[in-house]
């Protein structure tokens, strides 16, 4: 994107994305969560219809979307599976993404298979939003993490943040880390079996980046170090082999009793679901921030995207 006007543009992959991009995000993001905190919300996108297209399951991502655009007084048509659409038929991505685009002002797009926001975007005439590609990336999930962050770390540059779990299939992973590799001192440790290491292109672009990196099998020895500690679930889903995932699945769970080895400003996230790698007790730590902040910033996030994409810059 490189650009500060976002008007009528697709939000495909983070990679778009400058440091003065973010810049706008940010401060668009605080606007929109004042408007909620003071007034619930407003009526800039009356007349304004988005199509929530859902292959794949979802649920803070696709209701925050809703909610959103009903907070800035839009309409949607939401679609969360595919059962009972044209799909069903055997109806082509393209075709879907056509369809709705007559109806509707901007497609926010949920795909198992990576590369299909850029594939849709090349026959949609309006705007698509990557609500996830399979493994591939969730861009506006990287930026409500990303806007947490800065919320209790005003400086980036300097921070150490460890991502533990599924390194290989979370597109949660792929996406912070590109985008935190555009500020210079950003340490990344990554955590996983070795089944589940992080993809060697990512390492590359990282690597070309001059983004220290780091790679464990193991979470204790790197919690004295962590700013940011942002667990994620082994993913049942992207397994042919369940008995390899039922293996897996519980390799890693952060209990209170880790969290004294944490610094007392540290933050622990989550992008949610979690299936047992965060255990119930840990939600009651301060420095857990994934349900009473992170949640709610994706509410935020993406009524400023859908302001900055559907409304024309004053």
């Amino acid at each position: 994107m490189k650009h500060q006007t976002f008007t009528h543009h697709d939000i495909l992959s983070v990679e778009q994305f400058s440091r003065s991009d973010l810049s706008v995000i940010m401060e668009r993001t605080d606007d929109m969560k004042r408007l909620v905190e003071t007034k619930g919300g407003n009526d800039s996108l009356k007349g304004k219809i988005m199509t929530a297209l859902f292959y794949e399951p979802s649920s803070r991502t696709f209701g925050s979307f809703i909610a959103s655009m009903q907070r800035l007084g839009g309409g949607i048509i939401p679609i969360q599976g595919v059962s009972y659409s044209s799909v069903s038929k055997g109806e082509s991505l393209p075709d879907t993404v056509r369809t709705f685009e007559n109806y509707s002002d901007v497609i926010v797009l949920r795909h198992p298979e990576v590369g299909s926001a850029k594939i849709a975007a090349e026959f949609a005439q309006k705007p698509v939003i990557n609500a996830g590609d399979g493994i591939g990336e969730h861009p506006t999930q990287a930026l409500l993490d990303f806007y947490t962050i800065t919320q209790h770390f005003p400086r980036i540059s300097g921070l150490t943040i460890t991502m533990v779990g599924d390194m290989y299939n979370g597109r949660t992973i792929h996406s912070l880390a590109k985008l935190l590799s555009l500020f210079e001192g950003v340490a990344l440790n990554f955590i996983s079996p070795d089944l589940l290491r992080v993809s060697p292109s990512l390492l590359t672009l990282l690597k070309e980046r001059k983004t220290p990196v780091a790679e464990y099998e193991n979470i204790e020895g790197t919690l004295g170090e962590t700013d940011v500690l942002y667990v994620t679930r082994v993913q049942k889903e992207r397994f042919s082999d369940l008995a390899m995932y039922e293996k897996l699945k519980h390799r890693y769970i952060v209990t209170p009793k880790m969290l004294f080895k944490m610094k007392k400003k540290s933050i622990i996230m989550h992008p949610f679901p979690r299936v047992g790698e965060i255990t119930m007790d840990v939600d009651l730590d301060p420095r857990a921030v994934y349900i009473s902040e992170q949640m709610r910033n994706g509410l935020y996030v993406r009524m400023a995207l859908l302001s900055l994409i559907l409304r024309k810059e004053q």
